[in-house]
């Protein structure tokens, strides 16, 4: 949980959440534990389930804690929850934290039934060929068609049709044979499980399962994992009708419809070897969406989130063996694993880099070098992807999906240009929210309300989210040379739908550790008679080529900004 920078690294872990219990009071102790060890950086692959009811979601325990963390000059980087793609599901929510949200990668694990009709169908499990490498068919069995006649047992899907009792089927039926497993209620209802398919499968002697889609409950999410025994998911119901209409036709039935001969054959293929290519990264349906909000019924803040996109899906990650609450991956060391808890430790781990290069950088700047230097399109050159609730549906991310983009560690080592902010900003943001008066902050951080800003907006941040903008506002930004040489920028700006923006200056020249300060200033053109959706735009300072990569500094300032009458 915790990296330590400089010549040599050292991880410290914290154990602060079990398998059966997980409190607030051990995982604060934790990131108290890891700031008296002096760590650098600290990735909390934890947080709350939902927004606290009886305080705004930056003044909870936890949130103050990070804080904490921050003013003591560590990096936090927070897992930004795993409840999208939903809107305002965030559950990462201060300034202070880089709440981090999950990408897929370019790596899959293709897997395939083989049908006696020399049709192939791809599916998912990270699980050995039947034996024969797949050059051998077997018997291909529905359980369904399997059922034990004279078993006394309940007639519902668990039993029937879900692979879930083996005592439900007749063994001699699915000896040696591929048994074909339906989505059905239990696995819908999340009561029943793989592993139980697995102890059938063993029990009885599978040669091999298929768990296939059901047109009852559409496609389903299948995510690839180490069986014990051949296995395939099919998770398209489309392909599930190619694998059934293969299958009636080589099923013999009788009057009443029982199975009289199974004529048709299958094998599983090998589904353990990676394969790369395709389009990536695109935004994993679970990853949690913005706006930020301050309250739990969603009023919006003027604060990005998630801040950065990582890759958090399908990641090989370290794994107890004991394996408490994922019986199927007992016994392994190691398993592939998705979530938002995947990707926290991408970001700190490029923050632990950028501060064995920088030592004297503070958290701010770190956070600034990587979302100033995040990029915002996919493997193909197109703008990033996001998947959306049905399933393969994809539309182009926004800010609330991916915050700045796509992490780059490499270009975040040199970003040329920094927004430092410092406890003291967080201080003054805190008492210029309108949800938050004085004596609540005073209470929470100990910190008089002495300076607050004019508007939360104007925290030091790469990015400016305005929520409700009526008229004229002017938003001021401080930048800071890291390059070590004299720059510079000019300024692009590209404003939100129903916006002007000027800048000034519209250009500068800034001398190594010099700063400059940037006013914007943001008109309504297009008000509305209600609050309408967020809209997007970028004000981006164009700076000289960057000698260590010959690419050209580019740093730019994500707006967010919703307008309303009063214009």
């Amino acid at each position: 949980m915790g990296q330590r920078g400089g010549a040599r690294s050292k991880n410290s872990i914290y154990k602060a959440v079990y398998p059966t219990v997980g409190t607030l009071t051990d995982v604060v102790a934790a990131i108290d534990q890891a700031v008296r060890d002096g760590v650098d950086a600290l990735t909390l692959s934890v947080g709350p389930n939902e927004a606290p009811e009886d305080t705004p979601t930056l003044l909870s325990v936890f949130d103050m804690a990070m804080l904490s963390a921050r003013r003591a000059g560590v990096f936090v980087a927070q897992a930004a929850g795993n409840q999208g793609p939903s809107p305002s599901t965030v559950l990462s929510y201060g300034p202070w934290t880089m709440g981090v949200a999950a990408a897929s990668i370019d790596r899959t694990y293709p897997a395939s039934l083989l049908l006696g009709s020399g049709q192939t169908i791809a599916g998912v499990g990270l699980t050995g060929p039947t034996l024969g490498n797949g050059m051998i068919r077997y018997k291909l069995v529905s359980a369904k068609d399997a059922i034990f006649p004279f078993g006394v047992f309940p007639r519902t899907p668990p039993y029937t049709e879900e692979c879930q009792y083996p005592q439900a089927l007749n063994p001699a039926l699915v000896l040696d044979s591929v048994v074909i497993c339906t989505f059905s209620t239990g696995f819908f209802n999340r009561t029943s499980s793989l592993t139980a398919i697995l102890n059938t499968a063993r029990s009885l002697g599978f040669a091999g399962f298929i768990l296939v889609a059901n047109p009852a409950y559409g496609d389903f999410t299948a995510e690839p994992i180490p069986f014990s025994l051949p296995g395939i998911m099919i998770p398209r119901v489309t392909d599930a009708q190619i694998l059934s209409r293969y299958y009636e036709q080589e099923t013999a039935r009788g009057q009443g419809g029982a199975p009289t001969r199974f004529g048709a054959m299958a094998a599983i293929s090998e589904g353990r070897v990676a394969s790369f290519g395709g389009r990536a990264p695109t935004v994993s349906r679970f990853s949690s969406r913005g706006p930020d909000y301050i309250s739990v019924d969603k009023t919006p803040m003027d604060v990005l989130k998630p801040d950065i996109l990582a890759p958090g899906h399908q990641v090989w990650a370290a794994w107890s063996p004991v394996s408490a609450s994922e019986p199927i991956l007992a016994g392994q060391s190691f398993a592939l694993l998705s979530g938002t808890s995947m990707a926290t430790p991408h970001v700190v781990g490029a923050a632990a880099l950028i501060k064995q290069v920088n030592p004297s950088w503070t958290p701010s700047m770190i956070a600034s070098a990587l979302l100033t230097t995040a990029t915002k399109h996919d493997s193909y050159g197109d703008p990033i992807m996001a998947e959306g609730s049905d399933t393969g549906s994809l539309s182009p991310a926004t800010p609330f999906d991916i915050g700045s983009g796509l992490l780059n560690p490499t270009s975040a080592l040199n970003p040329g240009l920094v927004f430092p902010s410092d406890y003291e900003d967080y201080i003054s943001f805190l008492c210029s929210l309108p949800k938050i008066d004085p004596s609540m902050v005073k209470a929470a951080t100990g910190e008089p309300c002495t300076h607050p800003l004019a508007y939360p907006s104007d925290l030091n941040l790469p990015s400016v989210t305005i929520s409700a903008l009526t008229g004229v506002r002017t938003v001021r930004r401080r930048v800071m040379n890291v390059s070590g040489r004299q720059l510079t920028f000019m300024i692009s700006v590209r404003p939100p739908n129903g916006t002007a923006i000027s800048v000034n200056p519209p250009w500068f020249t800034i001398a190594p550790q010099g700063v400059q300060d940037l006013d914007m200033e943001i008109t309504v053109t297009q008000a509305s008679s209600e609050l309408s959706e967020f809209r997007h735009g970028e004000v981006v300072l164009i700076g000289p080529a960057d000698p260590s990569s010959q690419s050209t500094f580019m740093v730019p300032i994500t707006l967010l900004i919703r307008v309303q009458t009063g214009g």
